[in-house]
């Protein structure tokens, strides 16, 4: 009886661990409820071509692009181009309870991102600081309540979600071959001072922030091997905004490296 029971053992014991072991056998994540908001860095934008409507949305967008390569049992895509913080009554009412996954970038076209990037490129050296400065202003003292009723609203009408608040990148390489060297500046300390206060505020709000600045080092408009599309008077939406690369490179390794 003892050596029947061994051999019985002996023979499931190994189909049984091949179950355990096998990439079959392993628990497969759930599938998840996922909602895309924010500007156009979320929608796409810069990476054509884009989505019918207005607000420039691109399958090759980081959103996309997560859903297509993950488990989800639905996908929002409600980011748009050109949105603010004051603008996302519509993208709001695509979270419920049962959303599980939120990600999203707001707060450049708070602080005048498109008026800056014209100016900096049009205009002086002075008066490029000057609107970098000016946008820093607005950033330390009305984009933090801003953020704070966005993130607060986020967790309100979703609040199973993991919220993943994505940062901005430098906008161009320090030593790039497009503005000058003291309009280039002026725009990496723009995007320093965005990074400070978007992430100070996810925190208060207990959100997760992903800094993309070291990612997409080396990687500005008017560089070497760019992720972020120069300024073009005929494609002027797209300027400054990631391409193709960038959202496939450089933005959908982060929001992996922050749901993994």
């Amino acid at each position: 009886m003892r050596g029947r029971l061994l051999r019985i053992v002996c023979a499931v014991l190994p189909a049984a661990l091949a179950v355990v072991l096998s990439p079959a056998g392993a628990q497969a994540a759930a599938p998840v409820d996922y909602v895309a908001l924010g500007d156009s860095y979320s929608s796409g934008t810069g990476a054509p071509p884009y989505l019918s409507g207005s607000c420039y949305r691109s399958s090759r967008g980081y959103a996309q692009l997560w859903a297509n390569t993950h488990e989800v049992s639905s996908f929002k895509y409600a980011a748009c181009g050109g949105a603010t913080t004051q603008s996302m009554t519509d993208q709001f009412a695509s979270l419920d309870a049962g959303t599980d996954l939120v990600s999203i970038t707001i707060g450049g076209n708070d602080v005048g991102f498109a008026n800056t990037m014209i100016t900096c490129v049009t205009g002086s050296d002075t008066s490029c600081v000057n609107a970098v400065n000016t946008g820093i202003e607005t950033a330390r003292t009305t984009l933090p309540g801003r953020l704070d009723a966005t993130y607060a609203t986020i967790r309100n009408r979703a609040p199973n979600a993991t919220v993943v608040v994505l940062g901005y990148p430098h906008l161009v390489e320090p030593d790039g071959t497009c503005m000058s060297a003291t309009k280039r500046t002026a725009l990496n300390r723009g995007s320093d001072e965005l990074h400070a206060v978007i992430s100070a505020r996810a925190a208060a709000a207990g959100v997760r922030y992903v800094d993309a600045r070291a990612h997409f080092a080396g990687h500005g408009a008017c560089g070497r091997s760019p992720w972020i599309n120069s300024f073009s008077l005929f494609r002027l939406v797209e300027s400054f905004h990631p391409n193709a690369t960038g959202y496939a490179q450089g933005y959908l390794p982060l929001l992996n490296s922050a749901t993994s």
